[in-house]
């Protein structure tokens, strides 16, 4: 009897179960599960003022606390941080968009707009991130556009650079020039040939971005810039919060920091193991 070979059928790879890529993708995946579901179940009538319960200490009532208008710390630590994401993904999708539109032009259009990103880049990067994010803020009028774009825009640098340089070396290729000996126009080439490849790199830049944006919106709502001091930021929780903390009042800026810290760090960390997955040159080493 010969055995017969039963045909492999190949499918897209995911990372073993057990991997620390699984691993931190399953905890980011929880968190926002968690807090974006927490911020819809939360009763709003927590966010309103009791001046009966103010700055009452962590209990099983109040998990984090009240604040000193007696409003629940921890419902609004909860919708600020999904307040915080919600925002933080869309401008960094925003700012994704930007760097990759730029990077692919400049390294299929004319040499000339070659030059202007690379003087443009240099321009966002003499400015102080901070600075450039309020006075734009300051311009458009403040609230959630005036953030996202006070952020979009000073953060797209680095990931067009990245994105110029793989289009410059996937623009040698054969198919590439076949497609443009065949007349096809640059837009064909970018979205059939260009992206296709470029988007690992584009994840990775998104995910990598997301954690530095998220704390940019709360340093700008930090400073006042943004939403009213009603809104359950966690700028303005943190800024709530400092002035107490010498009156033994900790819990007004340790819970809300605290929270803004693990989200940034489980971010960053799957971006960095999303990194050392899609790069070769981490991945060989």
């Amino acid at each position: 009897m010969t055995a017969t070979a039963t045909p492999v059928r190949s499918g897209p790879r995911f990372p073993p179960a057990r991997s620390p890529l699984a691993r931190s993708l399953a905890l980011v995946a929880t968190l926002v599960v968690g807090i974006t579901v927490g911020s819809f179940l939360l009763d709003d009538a927590a966010l309103q003022s009791d001046l009966r319960s103010r700055l009452l200490p962590p209990s099983f009532e109040h998990l984090f606390g009240t604040d000193h208008l007696g409003r629940d710390l921890f419902t609004r630590v909860v919708k600020g941080l999904a307040l915080s994401l919600a925002i933080g993904v869309a401008t960094a999708l925003l700012s994704t968009a930007i760097s990759t539109a730029l990077g692919i032009a400049a390294a299929l259009a004319a040499r000339w707009l070659d030059t202007a990103l690379s003087w443009l880049v240099d321009l966002f990067i003499g400015i102080p991130h901070l600075v450039f994010m309020i006075l734009i803020a300051f311009t458009v009028g403040g609230g959630i556009p005036g953030i996202m774009l006070g952020i979009a825009t000073t953060h797209w640098m680095a990931l067009a650079l990245l994105v110029r340089a793989d289009t410059k070396q996937l623009r040698d290729a054969d198919f590439v020039k076949v497609s443009r000996g065949l007349g096809k126009s640059p837009w064909f080439i970018a979205s059939r040939h260009i992206l296709p490849l470029a988007f690992p790199q584009l994840l990775v830049g998104f995910v990598l971005m997301l954690p530095h944006v998220v704390l940019h919106e709360a340093a700008l709502t930090f400073l006042g810039f943004g939403f009213s001091p009603q809104t359950p930021a966690i700028g303005i929780l943190l800024s709530e919060g400092m002035p107490h903390i010498l009156s033994g009042k900790w819990w007004l800026a340790v819970f809300p920091g605290a929270a803004l810290l693990v989200v940034v760090l489980c971010v960053a960390r799957l971006g960095d193991r999303l990194r050392a997955r899609f790069d070769p040159r981490l991945v060989n080493a």
